[in-house]
């Protein structure tokens, strides 16, 4: 699955391995060989998307459009997703009401909301959205999926709900108390499978999103002042979301053709200074585009070929937080000391926050925080420090009294 962002817009590659059996870890989602013509499918999230006009098709939401030999588009309505799946579980919730003897406050209320009446559930609308994502993946029909989140609002937040969700569930009703809760009152159980398979498809789509071997990470960057200030950001934001860059293309729109700012003026500073933050990452492999003003429209996917801009196939390489690796540093038992440790860039050290809730550590980077799934082992400790080195973050663990194992 290809995936296209900005410091400024994202986007995610590649949708089937074409291996057979597919391929699937504990708890993740099944990726189907494919089996079937079709090839790419674009995804756009905008619902003010001129994507279907350009490319001379009808837009049809949340339907499969084809546009020409291999292309086809799908353009998602997050307001449509939202009252068809609200419907769902307002009627799980009436059913759950009209055979219990014991009203549950709250539920009917809930349950009485109207699909019609809603405006706005923020974060899981995009949960939604990405679970439809997930969906066209695993379906087994495309070799390439490409998610535009040009129309999502800051795509970084938007990549970023289903580990959000998952979380708040969590905290608000967590799983051993929704067992709990089905086994005492059997009327509860159809709620709380509900509950439980939402909770599962925020991990399945949060896993997918950071596959490295299913996933690959375009980021787009305007060649102006605001590209600029907000690329080194955006780029923290990825290493703590764990998710695989790949490529980079910098839109030099409004510039020369030549990316000259005008006869005998040299190249232009600001892309020559996004080619020097890139540095580092196109020695690791990740690609660098440079994309001038086309001169004609881009209207028809033959002319946007002729950009010749590759989005590439995911590596397998993970990045950021999907690679932290946990050492111990000294001691045993209630003694021991242990480091999390992954490569993370920090544009202003100050901004860096670290929290905790449950079996995540929170992490916040210019504004921006997010949720680290800890490995097991540091589940039953507690965050006593953190260093970070111009290249790595190392945040050191000791093991909380209350809940290490005594031997």
């Amino acid at each position: 699955m290809s995936s296209v962002a900005t410091a400024g817009v994202l986007g995610l590659a590649h949708a089937g391995s074409g291996r057979p059996g597919g391929r699937r870890s504990a708890g993740s989602p099944v990726l189907r060989p494919v089996n079937g013509d079709d090839d790419t499918l674009l995804i756009t999230l905008d619902r003010l998307s001129r994507t279907a006009q350009r490319l001379g098709v009808f837009r049809r939401p949340n339907e499969v459009v084809p546009v020409s030999d291999g292309l086809y588009l799908l353009s998602l309505d997050r307001l449509a997703l939202l009252e068809e799946t609200w419907a769902q579980f307002s009627a799980i919730l009436s059913d759950a009401t009209a055979r219990s003897a014991i009203k549950l406050p709250g539920v009917g209320v809930v349950a009485g909301v109207d699909p019609g009446e809603l405006v706005q559930l923020p974060g899981i609308e995009d949960f939604l959205l990405l679970r439809r994502v997930r969906d066209e993946a695993t379906s087994g029909r495309w070799r390439r999926i490409v998610l535009d989140c040009s129309g999502a609002g800051d795509p970084m937040v938007f990549l970023r709900a289903p580990s959000v969700l998952h979380q708040i569930i969590n905290r608000l009703w967590p799983r051993h108390l929704r067992i709990a809760a089905a086994a005492e009152r059997p009327v509860l159980a159809q709620l709380s499978a509900a509950v439980d398979a939402i909770d599962t498809d925020c991990l399945d789509v949060a896993e997918l999103i950071c596959d490295p071997t299913s996933a690959a990470v375009t980021l787009v960057v305007t060649a102006d002042d605001r590209g600029a200030d907000l690329l080194e950001s955006s780029l923290a934001t990825i290493d703590l979301m764990g998710l695989a860059l790949r490529s980079v293309v910098i839109n030099r729109t409004g510039l020369g053709a030549t990316g000259d700012e005008g006869p005998g003026t040299g190249p232009d500073p600001v892309v020559a200074g996004i080619r020097e933050v890139l540095a580092a990452d196109e020695s690791d492999g990740v690609r660098v585009y440079e994309v001038a003003t086309a001169p004609t429209p881009l209207d028809r996917p033959a002319r946007l070929r002729k950009l010749g801009v590759t989005l590439d196939e995911p590596s397998g390489v993970g990045q950021g937080s999907s690679t932290a690796k946990v050492g111990t540093l000294s001691g045993t038992g209630l003694d021991s000391r242990f480091e999390l440790v992954w490569r993370q860039r920090l544009p202003d050290p100050d901004t860096l926050r670290l929290g905790r809730a449950d079996d995540d550590l929170l992490v916040t980077i210019d504004g921006f925080r997010y949720p680290v799934r800890l490995p097991s082992v540091l589940r039953r400790c507690d965050a006593v420090d953190a260093q970070w080195d111009d290249d790595r973050l190392r945040v050191v663990f000791a093991p909380d009294p209350a809940v290490w194992p005594v031997r």
